[in-house]
């Protein structure tokens, strides 16, 4: 075990060998990992150092850094806190002003190709970029500037992603995603408003362990995490199935849980973990706690999904292979003839257990 490793951090902590391995464990499940990958994570945790990261918040609202410090497991939020090195983040630093950016240069430096970038907020294009500046200078400079020191750079949230809701009609800022700006690193595309805590954790455990970012999806998004619908996992998928839909909010079928997709849920066609991994401890997310899904996840979600509670007028490449709205008419034809069926069967079967008992009468006689 190297001194300041993760496992020297944790066993100072005193998290114990077995919370460790299950650690371990469970970010190689997350990462879509086979079992013969956990000594590996083990071994690395065991001998390297903690990583470098350097947050920037650009133009966002900060919903993804209150996501980010709210990982769920108590071992994920240790490693976001102490067992990567948050050299620089605005939020959370006590430092301020020159004294803030002076740490920021100096982790560069002391770190130079070996810090993740993880990249909050859209970047800005109009006017040569003055609608965000940090420090005097223009995001974008800032951007460059910290991207060019870097290992790979994380774009974290939907505004650093696909510009979200800055990027929606008429976008007066002119905001881009990060991948627009940074060509010269590896990007990786964590969207969501906001996306899942984890999938950070996860992501840097995977490049710690490995020396290389994970498997990403065709749009740059960790395919552990991106690489199934919402709706395929989602809690309610069932009464979809059975076409039986919530008409409005506070009806019977609100109160029984039935689907959401006449409520305008975008579930199926949303890209996320939230119906795997789940929110606040694994408790909820929002399709389960009756609200419809935004699709936030997804490129343009903020012109492409509003209205938010109109469902969608057809749903793309006919990627469930049946239309939503005639589900219901069918499961109500099929019932009807189920019980038809069942209902002829019982009177066959009755007739002839009447026509047996007559037999024997009159046998007796």
């Amino acid at each position: 075990m190297k001194e300041g490793s993760y496992y020297d951090w944790a066993r100072r902590k005193g998290v114990s060998r077995r919370d460790f391995l299950k650690f371990c464990t469970i970010t190689a499940a997350m990462l879509g990992l086979d079992l013969s990958a956990v000594p590996k994570i083990v071994k690395a945790l065991e001998n390297k150092s903690r990583m470098p990261v350097i947050y920037l918040n650009l133009q966002e609202c900060t919903c993804c850094a209150e996501s980010f410090i709210r990982s769920a497991h108590p071992l994920f939020a240790d490693l976001i806190f102490n067992m990567i090195s948050l050299d620089y983040m605005e939020p959370l630093q006590a430092a301020a002003g020159f004294q803030a950016e002076a740490a920021r240069l100096k982790s560069m430096q002391d770190n130079y190709g070996k810090y993740v970038l993880v990249v909050e907020g859209s970047a800005t294009l109009a006017e040569g970029g003055i609608y965000c500046t940090i420090g005097g200078r223009t995001a974008n400079d800032l951007l460059k500037e910290c991207a060019d020191g870097a290992a790979a750079v994380i774009a974290y949230g939907s505004c650093a992603t696909n510009a979200c809701v800055q990027g929606a009609y008429p976008n007066p800022t002119e905001a881009v995603p990060i991948r627009r700006i940074v060509k010269n690193k590896p990007v990786i595309d964590v969207p969501g408003c906001p996306p899942i805590a984890e999938v950070i954790t996860g992501t840097i455990v995977h490049y710690v362990t490995f020396g290389e970012i994970p498997e990403l999806t065709s749009l740059g998004r960790p395919k552990a995490f991106y690489s199934k619908r919402v709706h395929d996992g989602c809690v309610r998928r069932a009464f979809f199935d059975a076409g039986q839909f919530v008409e409005e909010f506070d009806d019977e079928g609100a109160k029984k849980g039935w689907c959401l997709y006449k409520l305008g849920c975008k579930g199926p066609v949303a890209y996320n973990a939230c119906a795997v991994t789940e929110w606040n401890n694994g408790v909820s997310f929002p399709v389960k706690s009756g609200h419809p899904c935004m699709a936030c996840s997804e490129n343009n979600w903020y012109d492409t999904s509003t209205p938010f509670y109109t469902h969608l007028a057809e749903i793309p490449n006919n990627v469930i292979g049946k239309n939503p709205d005639q589900i219901g008419l069918a499961a109500l034809g099929a019932a009807g003839v189920g019980v038809i069926a069942h209902g002829t069967a019982t009177a066959v079967i009755k007739g002839r257990e009447k026509s047996d008992k007559s037999k024997e009468s009159k046998k007796a006689d």
